[in-house]
C-alpha cells in the first residue's frame, strides 16, 4: 500500500494544536511507516483501521500527543511497553531522533515487524526487545529502573498497566499511558496498585484523540514487582493481592 505524504486536514490541525514542527523528511517517513503498518495488518493483527486518513489521526496524531510531554520532561531514554505495531513508539522516534526508544513486544511476529520497520525507516534511535514486560521489569542489568519515560497504549486496565510499567521507570521518572474516555475511573481503580508501587498520578490530560495519564515514580519499586509473567493480569494489584 502507498500512503500519501500529504496528511489529511484533521491530522494537520491536531499537530498544529500540539505546536509540533516536523523536520525535513519526517512526514514522508511517517507516511512510509503507515504504509508498512497497514500492509502488515492484512496478514496479522496490528490494527483494525484500514483507511489511511483515519490512521493518520487515530494512530499517528494520537501517538504524537505524547511528544510535548516527553520534551518537557527532557526524556532521553524511553521504552514503549507492548509496542505492537509500533504505536506510539515509532512515530515518536521519527519525530524525536535525539531520544533513544526501546520497543518492548512479547509476540515474536510483531517484534520482527518492528525490527524490519526500524531498519526500513533507518531509525538508528530504535531498539526492539522481544520479551514480556514482567521479565524486562526484573532485568536489573538492562531495563529495570533505567528509563526516563515508559509509554503504554492499549496495554490493559490501569491496575495491570502500572505493574507492567512502573518498575521500568527510574526514580523520578514517568509513565505516560494513553487511555480512553474511562481514564478517570481506571485511575481510581488503580489507587492501591499505585500506592504499592510508590507512584502517583500527577495529571490526566485530555487530547483530541484520548486521555493521557501521567504517572510519577517517587521511590524504588519493591523487588517482588513485577510478579511472574501473567500474574499481574490474573490477579491485579489491589484486588486481594499485596
Amino acid at each position: 500500500m502507498t500512503v500519501s505524504p500529504n496528511p489529511p486536514p484533521a491530522f494537520l490541525a491536531q499537530v498544529e494544536a500540539l505546536e509540533i514542527a516536523f523536520d525535513s523528511g519526517d512526514v514522508e517517513r511517517l507516511a512510509r511507516y503507515l504504509a508498512l503498518l497497514l500492509d502488515a495488518a492484512r496478514s496479522f493483527n496490528l490494527t483494525a483501521i484500514t483507511d489511511p486518513d483515519e490512521a493518520w489521526v487515530r494512530h499517528i496524531a494520537d501517538s504524537l500527543t505524547l511528544l510535548p510531554i516527553l520534551a518537557s520532561l527532557e526524556a532521553k531514554r524511553v521504552i514503549d511497553v507492548g509496542a505492537g505495531g509500533g504505536l506510539p513508539g515509532v512515530p515518536l522516534a521519527i519525530a524525536m531522533p535525539d531520544v533513544s526508544f526501546t520497543l518492548l513486544e512479547a509476540t515474536g511476529k510483531k517484534a520482527r515487524f518492528l525490527e524490519e520497520t526500524a531498519a526500513a525507516l533507518d531509525l538508528a534511535n530504535v531498539t526492539v526487545v522481544n520479551d514480556r514486560a514482567e521479565t524486562a521489569g526484573q532485568d536489573r542489568e538492562t531495563h529495570r529502573e533505567r528509563y526516563d519515560a515508559v509509554l503504554a497504549r492499549a496495554v490493559g486496565r490501569m491496575p495491570v498497566l502500572v505493574e507492567l510499567t512502573v518498575p521500568l521507570a527510574r526514580i523520578g521518572g514517568h509513565v505516560l499511558a494513553i487511555k480512553g474516555a474511562r481514564a478517570e475511573a481506571e485511575v481510581a481503580e488503580a489507587k492501591a496498585a499505585l500506592h504499592t508501587l510508590h507512584a502517583r498520578v500527577v495529571e490526566t490530560r485530555r487530547t483530541a484523540t484520548g486521555t493521557i495519564v501521567i504517572i510519577e515514580k517517587s521511590r524504588r519499586t519493591g523487588k517482588m514487582y513485577p510478579r511472574r509473567p501473567g500474574e499481574p493480569k490474573r490477579a491485579p494489584l489491589g484486588r486481594g493481592t499485596s
